[in-house]
């Protein structure tokens, strides 16, 4: 095999990292960009100088731990949104007047806890799976599994935004008592018929829009030599691109959303109750027509924006400095 030296287009170093013979100005910048290219392209990793070992990567724990975080860090602060997005797709149009204040905030720490294993298990899968079945498959696989937790979660939280139950506890006694464990899974083929495209396409959007911004980055001749050997996007182009990202898979998701929603609350209506997913499209689609599909859109876009704009950035600064203090040591 090639040394690493031979590979990038310059000369071989010694142990110590000292060149053979001294680089001109011309050879400095061939060396920076080729070892940057050798880093980035056969290595697969963040590059980094030419006497620098091989860089410590984040185990699936610490993967785990830091989407974890990241989810449940976005979805406390943006909890009231979500509950305005809540009362505007429920059946009967629920608005604060109706629920009260309390409700934007009602279950807000209990309920976003689970937000805790569901980033972990969607950032978890999909960091692990990616190289190996490719981003659309491995945000699949991530959606399928963060399920098991996302259903019971939105079953709670959207019945104690409408008003169905007053506290957490009572939530979950009472389905658990009256339902059983089932109970906490109803309406999971829409919450799967949600979640799976959603999730496929905003990380498949992230990881597009990120390869996009990488590849540019490397094609720029301005390009500062520290900027260009990088792997990492800085918070705002994390931010930016989570929100793009969002956006994209909310708008083709929201119908899903909206039956999801109107299936969970429905002890918060006086109305007929669905007998299945399907009345429930019928009967969406033959008395309030195709707009109430998309209703509260505009909520959940304020939500989903946000939501996973801090989320994939916060995942992105977690996991960018613990590599980095892991490579001081």
């Amino acid at each position: 095999l090639k040394s690493k030296g031979a590979i990038c287009g310059c000369s071989p170093t010694f142990p110590h990292g000292q060149l053979r013979y001294p680089l001109t100005t011309s050879h400095t910048s061939t060396h920076r960009s080729s070892h940057s290219y050798y880093h980035r392209h056969i290595r697969g990793g963040a590059s980094a100088s030419p006497s620098t070992t091989a860089t410590a990567s984040l185990s699936v724990t610490e993967r785990l731990a830091f989407g974890g975080v990241s989810r449940a860090t976005a979805q406390i602060l943006l909890y009231p949104i979500d509950a305005l997005r809540t009362l505007a797709q429920t059946r009967d149009h629920r608005t604060l007047a109706d629920v009260g204040a309390k409700a934007l905030i009602r279950g807000c720490t209990t309920t976003s806890s689970f937000a805790l294993f569901i980033g972990a298990i969607q950032f978890g899968i999909f960091g692990a799976t990616k190289q190996y079945c490719g981003p659309v498959v491995a945000s699949a696989l991530g959606a399928a599994g963060s399920c098991i937790v996302s259903v019971p979660q939105e079953v709670i939280k959207q019945r104690l935004v409408t008003g169905v139950y007053a506290s957490f506890r009572q939530a979950v006694k009472t389905i658990y008592a009256q339902e059983g464990l089932l109970g906490f899974y109803s309406a999971w083929r829409p919450t799967m018929a949600r979640n799976i495209p959603f999730v496929i396409a905003t990380f498949t959007a992230n990881d597009v829009l990120k390869q996009k911004i990488l590849k540019a980055r490397d094609s720029s001749d301005d390009a500062d030599a520290s900027d260009s050997s990088s792997n990492e996007l800085s918070v705002k182009q994390n931010l930016l691109i989570g929100v793009s990202s969002a956006l994209i898979g909310a708008i083709i998701t929201h119908p899903a959303d909206v039956v999801k929603t109107r299936l969970m609350t429905q002890a918060a209506s006086k109305a007929l109750p669905y007998t299945s997913t399907m009345d429930c499209i019928q009967t969406i689609w033959k008395t309030e027509g195709v707009a109430a599909f998309y209703s509260g859109f505009v909520q959940r876009s304020a939500y989903m924006g946000p939501l996973w704009s801090i989320q994939f950035a916060l995942n992105g600064v977690l996991c960018k400095s613990f590599e980095e203090r892991k490579n001081k040591k």
